[in-house]
């Protein structure tokens, strides 16, 4: 478990480690009823080999500060994506509501939707940032290659 966490390839940032790694981190910034997020992006980092710094950095942009818009806009999402697109969802879900005053009703449906959906697209909306990042600014965010491995005299090819 902890091999990986010293491979210095996943803490030097390079375009595509930390494309992947922020796309990582944002996805679990969004799921605000999961205790440490961070922890769940270090790891899913290390198994994809990607740059954890970055991972675990984008999961701050949900923090105490920002939690309560993000759930707003995040129920907000989930309640259009129902009742405009006929998203189908499980009915238990549906069950589990309350109602806040000057926001109104609030269910499971709506919040597990809306985190899912707003995870997912700032995921995918930050892979393309990043390339474009390091594409107009080549020295701040460099293309490193990938070592292959060495073969030694005696092998084959």
């Amino acid at each position: 478990m902890t091999k990986p966490l010293f491979d210095r390839q996943l803490w030097v940032p390079c375009r595509d480690t930390v494309a992947s790694g922020l796309a990582i981190g944002l996805f679990f910034s969004m799921i605000l009823v999961l205790p440490l997020q961070m922890l769940f992006a270090a790891v899913l980092a290390m198994r994809f080999r990607v740059n954890v710094p970055f991972a675990m950095a984008a999961c701050w942009v949900s923090n105490v500060f920002t939690n309560v818009p993000l759930g707003l806009a995040q129920v907000w999402l989930g309640n259009w994506m129902i009742t405009s697109l006929h998203f189908p969802m499980p009915h238990f879900l549906r069950k589990v509501h309350f109602n806040i005053p000057e926001v109104g009703e609030i269910n499971a449906a709506n919040l597990f939707l809306g985190m899912f959906v707003s995870g997912v697209l700032l995921a995918l909306l930050s892979y393309p940032i990043v390339h474009l990042f390091s594409a107009v600014m080549p020295q701040h965010l460099p293309v490193l290659k990938r070592r292959s491995p060495s073969i030694s005299p005696g092998e084959g090819i």
